[in-house]
């Protein structure tokens, strides 16, 4: 079958690469489509980081090179033994995650922050291909409503939904989200499917705020607008309820904490690719908080498949599908050159 199979740094090969064999409590899927991550960006310029190279991954025993792809919805085409429940033909997303359930963190249920987490697609072989083997406990199966495309996009909104919880908002909070990529894009949807109304998104990009506008947002532009003043105004005087940072750059982390009400958190859901020097004073005078956001959990999983049942989420001018054989230049590079926001590779058009 073919594959994306990621051999280190700028080094991808669309190639041909054996099935894997299905063994107990497994399924095989047919992939239907599969999403490029920002991971799988910093794997491709920067890696390996979290793909492990010269030792094997204590969970999965893989390591470089891997067929990458952890954002993907697929159809069942074949089960193990063992499994149950499952029925070839059922279309599911997959939660990717590979936790040990024996650790403190898995034991007080946060398997999401696993102390020796993996990933399929970068701890074991991946989506990005025509099939893929994976645990049964990965799967979730879509209603009729929701089609393979946004299958694929379920684990990148999971992310944003599971981030949007953490900042204890409630249908009157003042939410600010910094950074209008998918992860922004899916913060707003998530908070938007929790009642709250009053959301601003912050996002220097003239190109992706006006996408995220065409959506229905409102936003701010910190290269021109004064945004803690703004938000001042707004709340008369008490300060955004909850501030969200999917940018992962110094100035917007310093806004946030600017804008941001006494006792509330901001909720860090980003890759920080340079050490940030966070402003103390704003935290300890105002008794607010930097709450970290890793993952998703499957309580995650299933309110997002329910929003999308609905017709919550619209991929409209930030979403773009692309054959296999296009996956570096049409990709990895146009979404790293910032020419696409979001990009699911469609392994049919191998």
């Amino acid at each position: 079958m073919r594959a994306v199979v990621y051999r280190g740094p700028g080094n991808l090969d669309i190639t041909d690469v054996p099935e894997g064999e299905v063994g107990p409590g497994e399924v095989r899927l047919k992939v239907g489509f599969n999403g490029i991550c920002g991971s799988d960006l910093h794997e491709y310029y920067a890696g390996p980081i979290f793909i492990p190279n010269g030792e094997k991954h204590p969970l999965t025993g893989r390591e470089l090179p891997l067929t990458l792809g952890h954002e993907f919805s697929g159809t069942v085409v074949e089960i193990g033994s063992g499994v149950e429940g499952v029925t070839e033909g059922d279309r599911v997303a997959v939660m990717p995650l590979y936790f040990c359930g024996r650790c403190s963190r898995c034991t007080e249920g946060r398997y999401n922050a696993c102390a020796q987490i993996g990933f399929h697609g970068l701890m074991a072989d991946g989506g990005m291909a025509e099939t893929t083997v994976v645990p049964q406990h990965m799967l979730h199966r879509l209603p009729d409503e929701v089609s393979l495309e946004m299958g694929a996009l379920v684990e990148p909104m999971s992310v944003a939904y599971h981030a949007a919880k953490l900042g204890d908002v409630n249908p009157g909070s003042t939410a600010l989200v910094f950074g209008a990529g998918p992860i922004g894009i899916g913060l707003w949807f998530a908070l938007r499917g929790m009642g709250v109304e009053n959301v601003r998104v912050v996002e220097p990009s003239p190109t992706r705020r006006g996408a995220v506008e065409r959506l229905g947002a409102q936003t701010l532009d910190p290269t021109s607008d004064d945004v803690p003043a703004i938000v001042q105004d707004l709340t008369g005087g008490r300060g955004a309820d909850a501030c969200y940072d999917a940018a992962g750059v110094a100035p917007a982390v310093q806004t946030a904490l600017d804008a941001l009400g006494a006792g509330r958190p901001m909720v860090s859901v980003a890759i920080y690719e340079t050490p940030l020097e966070t402003p103390l004073l704003n935290l300890v005078l105002g008794e607010s908080r930097i709450q970290g956001s890793l993952c998703y959990t499957a309580e995650d999983y299933r309110a997002v498949i329910e929003l999308m049942s609905t017709g919550h989420y619209d991929t409209t001018g930030w979403m773009e599908k692309i054959a296999m054989r296009d996956v570096v230049e049409e990709g990895f590079e146009a979404l790293h050159a910032g020419r696409k926001m979001k990009v699911l590779v469609d392994p049919s058009l191998a």
